[in-house]
């Protein structure tokens, strides 16, 4: 069936036939139903089949670890989104099982006062990859079109400013022969609050829960048309957003660790296995009758 297609849309020299009008709008017309089309709620992930998956791709980003590493690539990915979309959560997932001498995470504290009278990408620029180096930026120099905007603790000149310069900051960035992806995780109203109540309710998560994050619970809308203006100045064909659904966390750590594998041109390094050399001779060697201070073995 297929065959017999392709001969409809050649010509006798091999020659693509241009469809008609008709039939382009038609093409056009199914292509857009299938893009706005609503797609089906899908049942959250369970454990056992996300952390199978994970498996697999964590080979992956093994196998482009090693390629960074012999090819000196260097590659650097900005994850960006509400508080509580879940940054961290991706970026245990991307380090879990790599090198932290690759795989560096950069999480900027608030800046010092001398910071603040910097030009204002002064204080992310040392932190960029060099050769054989994958930098995770926990929030980037994107603060101030985010939580600085939002909060008032950058005024609208320069918000103003960053937007305008921002592009143009990152094409050098690119021209220096840095790979750059930006993720934006997208969250609903419904996930944050969740979210936040876990972390309210959960020991284990109340260092999570600043009066910062409850203050974004409160200015939703804010946030929303600050991030709309900022994909409006800076999503550019050089350097797009690339936005992760994060309704469920499980799904979006696959997805957005498969997409970067897909941007990153990487292949397995040849190497060969190494074979384990036999323990030498204890000779001489006695082993001490020292009293070593062990634990208590309570497990």
């Amino acid at each position: 069936m297929g065959k017999d297609k392709d001969k409809k849309n050649k010509r006798k020299g091999g020659e693509p036939v241009q469809p008609t009008a008709p039939e382009a709008a038609e093409v056009v017309r199914v292509a857009a139903a299938e893009v706005t089309a609503p797609a089906e709620p899908k049942a959250k992930m369970s454990r056992k089949e996300y952390e199978a998956e994970l498996e697999k791709l964590e080979v992956e980003l093994v196998k482009m670890q090693e390629w960074v590493k012999a090819t000196g690539a260097k590659v650097c990915v900005l994850f960006e989104g509400r508080d509580a979309a879940g940054k961290g959560g991706i970026i245990k997932a991307l380090t879990a099982r790599t090198s932290p001498r690759v795989f560096r995470v950069v999480a900027l504290a608030s800046p010092t006062e001398r910071e603040k009278s910097q030009m204002y990408f002064q204080r992310y620029m040392p932190h960029l990859p060099a050769g054989g180096e994958v930098v995770l930026f926990d929030r980037s120099w994107y603060n101030r079109a985010g939580v600085e905007r939002v909060m008032g603790f950058a005024t609208e000149e320069q918000v103003s400013n960053f937007l305008r310069w921002a592009p143009t900051v990152e094409r050098a960035i690119i021209g220096s022969g840095i790979i750059l992806v930006k993720y934006w995780l997208e969250e609903t109203m419904e996930d944050q609050t969740e979210r936040f109540g876990e972390r309210i309710n959960d020991y284990r998560k109340i260092w999570k829960l600043s009066p910062m994050d409850l203050e974004s619970h409160r200015r939703w809308y804010d946030y929303s048309r600050a991030r709309d203006e900022m994909f409006a100045a800076t999503d550019c064909p050089e350097s797009p957003w690339y936005v992760v659904d994060s309704h469920d966390q499980k799904r979006g750590r696959l997805n957005c660790i498969r997409h970067l594998l897909s941007l990153v041109p990487y292949h397995e390094v040849p190497h060969e296995k190494p074979v384990l050399p036999e323990r030498q001779a204890k000779g001489d060697y006695v082993e001490p009758n020292y009293p070593f201070r062990r634990i208590p073995e309570k497990y």
